[in-house]
């Protein structure tokens, strides 16, 4: 784990454990570096419930209960479907806040509107359901490291807004 990653969840442990918060990951195109990067952190286990590594569309409602028709009507990388895995994170664990993540992290997969790199990110938090679009440079390794790092940043700086 990069420094700036292993900072990020030193920080984000610290926020949810002031709050007594367990956090889930529902990761598609990071296929679980999110949850490993929360876990290389000594003492995870007071603040990281559980991670879902639901790379296919059928895991993704499996697991999460993403609706089947909602990712046939927008595609996997969409702002529906990273809400609908934010969700269904928070439902289906003991988690209070969760990240997502579902994207293109290449070489391939990519079209017009979709280019490798574009990334969806949900963020559960507190009752609400934040969603951001990045498109991210680099190579496939590139891609998802940023994605590790924003979805986790994202989630960090969502619960420093909470009083």
């Amino acid at each position: 784990m990069s420094g700036a990653t292993s900072e990020i969840c030193e920080r984000l442990a610290r926020l949810l454990a002031q709050r007594g918060w367990m956090m889930a990951s529902a990761e598609s195109c990071t296929g679980g570096l999110i949850a490993a990067a929360c876990t290389d952190l000594a003492g995870s286990s007071v603040w990281f419930e559980r991670g879902f590594v639901t790379y296919s569309n059928a895991a993704k409602t499996d697991m999460l209960g993403v609706d089947a028709q909602l990712i046939a009507r927008h595609g996997a990388v969409s702002e529906p479907v990273a809400r609908a895995m934010a969700q269904g994170a928070v439902r289906s664990s003991q988690a209070q806040v969760a990240v997502a993540v579902t994207g293109i992290a290449g070489p391939s997969g990519g079209s017009a509107d979709k280019p490798v790199g574009t990334v969806w990110f949900g963020w559960a938090v507190d009752g609400t359901v934040h969603t951001q679009r990045q498109v991210f440079d680099g190579d496939r390794a590139a891609v998802r490291a940023a994605a590790v790092r924003h979805g986790l940043r994202g989630l960090v700086q969502l619960l420093s807004q909470i009083r």
